[in-house]
């Protein structure tokens, strides 16, 4: 089994920053995509950012873009969200998850890390 686990949320005042971590571990598996999603209370849950492993190419959510930054150690398997310019609204849990073949679907998922902006 592949497990997946982040760390780094926390409270932070609006406009501030900060950075969160996954680390996958466990069973080997091929990975095509890894990719942070963000649920908050009452709302569905959001695919914010993706990274496609083979090449580093990233996409985001438009509700993030320039504020987030996705990044991946290939050497590590581990997947990193810089996050700046926080606002109350990103206030969530926010999860990491990996998705081995692009014909597939996200298989693994972390158990998430809250992530709180005060105004």
């Amino acid at each position: 089994q592949v497990q997946l686990a982040e760390s780094g949320g926390g409270l932070v005042q609006a406009g501030g920053s900060l950075r969160l971590s996954c680390a996958a571990s466990g069973r080997a598996t091929s990975i095509y995509f890894m990719a942070w999603f963000r649920q908050a209370p009452g709302q569905a849950r959001e695919n914010v950012a993706t990274i496609r492993w083979s090449d580093a190419h990233t996409y985001y959510a438009d509700s993030v873009k320039g504020r987030l930054t996705i990044s991946r150690d290939n050497a590590k398997n581990t997947v990193s969200l810089q996050m700046k310019s926080l606002k109350p609204e990103d206030t969530a849990v926010y999860y990491c998850a990996l998705q081995p073949r692009l014909a597939g679907r996200y298989d693994y998922w972390g158990p998430g890390t809250q992530v709180t902006v005060s105004s």
